[in-house]
């Protein structure tokens, strides 16, 4: 018996074969359009194509970035698509394909998580949280071994957690967003900044970005970093710290037994999870009184919100 998992990206379309253990069999990728016709169609078409190899596919399950209803169907609202409001994305892929088989839709950030805990670094965790830095902060929930998602599926949106009162505007319209300071974009303002004040320390990172401060990007400060650069390595302290910070706010809420980070900014590994696990013991409540949560780096690559919407698609 084998699941079909569907990831819909930004710019791409990853669909993959999954068996009985969520293991990835066949895999395909078609670039995203903006507009929800497309997508559907797209799916429809990669369904069929994997049913000329696999004829017992019995569920799909949909990775969608967007807010998706307790339903499991419907996307509430998804800042990439402007059809997404309250759109039955499942009703849609069952009329082009035809069949009865269970087409469940789940958040991204909430695949990626489920998939972690299924199969990567949250394995054996009873109470865990996923963070995802990379442009913005995402999040995921898993309690008592179940996928949080709140009363109307609205939950981990942890990005959203107001961290600073009247602090930097957010893209959501609120102020003080945690990922206005724990993500890849915090992290490029905070090494431009640095390079503005501290131009005497400013060398490596000038030369990375020929001398052109506003095409400074993630890259180029976590190979700074790497290399001991003082102001790259700065850069990654201060999104720890809020890391950190954040981590601790919500352990004062959920009490996970632990953090699991993902996201392209984790690739410098300790480099941020250091100052995080700092921040997150100073900043925590009693903590000097409680067993602290492990803080670890996400193990089940880029497939895992494939491997979370495969597992879901039949829970």
């Amino acid at each position: 018996m084998h699941k079909l998992a569907v990831d819909i990206g930004g710019t791409k379309i990853a669909v993959g074969v999954c068996d009985e253990d969520d293991t990835i069999v066949r895999s395909w990728t078609v670039p995203t359009e903006n507009d929800a016709d497309s997508i559907n169609e797209a799916i429809a078409a990669l369904y069929k194509k994997a049913c000329e190899t696999f004829n017992d596919i019995s569920a799909i399950g949909i990775s969608a970035a967007g807010n998706v209803k307790q339903d499991r169907r419907t996307v509430n609202f998804s800042a990439n698509i402007p059809a997404w409001i309250n759109y039955d994305l499942s009703g849609h892929i069952e009329e082009l394909i035809g069949t009865d088989i269970p087409v469940v839709v789940e958040n991204d950030a909430n695949c990626a998580g489920w998939g972690e805990y299924v199969h990567g670094a949250g394995k054996g965790s009873q109470n865990m949280v996923m963070l995802t830095v990379g442009t913005g902060l995402g999040g995921a929930i898993v309690l008592n071994g179940e996928l949080y998602r709140g009363s109307f599926g609205m939950a981990a949106e942890l990005g959203h957690l107001p961290m600073v009162p009247d602090g930097d505007t957010c893209g959501c319209g609120l102020r003080g967003c945690a990922e206005r300071y724990v993500s890849g974009s915090a992290l490029e303002r905070f090494a431009k900044a640095a390079v503005r004040r501290r131009p005497e320390d400013a060398k490596r990172l000038m030369e990375l970005c020929n001398g052109h401060i506003e095409e400074l990007r993630g890259p180029m400060i976590s190979k700074a970093a790497q290399e001991g650069d003082v102001l790259g390595l700065y850069s990654f302290n201060k999104i720890g710290e809020w890391l950190g910070r954040t981590m601790a706010a919500i352990s004062a809420v959920l009490d996970p037994d632990l953090y699991v980070i993902g996201g392209g900014v984790i690739a410098v590994g300790d480099i941020l999870l250091d100052p995080a696990r700092e921040a997150y013991e100073r900043f925590l409540q009693a903590s000097a009184y409680r067993p602290i949560a492990k803080i670890v780096p996400a193990s089940a690559g880029q497939d895992a919100g494939l491997i979370g919407a495969a597992n879901l698609s039949l829970r």
